[in-house]
């Protein structure tokens, strides 16, 4: 879409951005509600791998979510970030600089 010249790139950033944070704010939430099935057999980690995850938000902060923008990584830290109850407020504040930072350089590259 960027190459096609047909549409303004600040409303294809607007609109990739926004729908990637919609996206990261779903896992969010989701995070912030699986503590309630940790117990159950088929949840996928165990409270050890819970309890270091949970050691290393605390270490390194809400900050660690700078690099939501990041493909693999950037989904379970948001992920994380819910269920380490961080605020919402601050999760979208820093994920949408984030995510929005990365469509821009993306476009930049793109547009050069």
């Amino acid at each position: 879409m960027l190459f096609s010249n047909k549409y303004l790139i600040p409303l294809l950033l607007l609109v990739a951005t926004l729908g990637n944070v919609l996206g990261s704010a779903i896992n969010w939430y989701i995070g912030r509600h699986i503590d309630q099935y940790s117990h159950r057999r088929w949840f996928p980690c165990k409270k050890e791998k819970l309890d270091k995850t949970r050691a290393i938000y605390l270490r390194h902060g809400r900050w660690v979510l700078v690099l939501s923008w990041m493909p693999i990584v950037g989904d379970p830290l948001t992920i994380i970030a819910g269920f380490m109850r961080e605020p919402l407020w601050s999760f979208l504040l820093i994920v949408t600089f984030a995510k929005g930072l990365r469509y821009l350089v993306i476009a930049a590259i793109a547009t050069t």
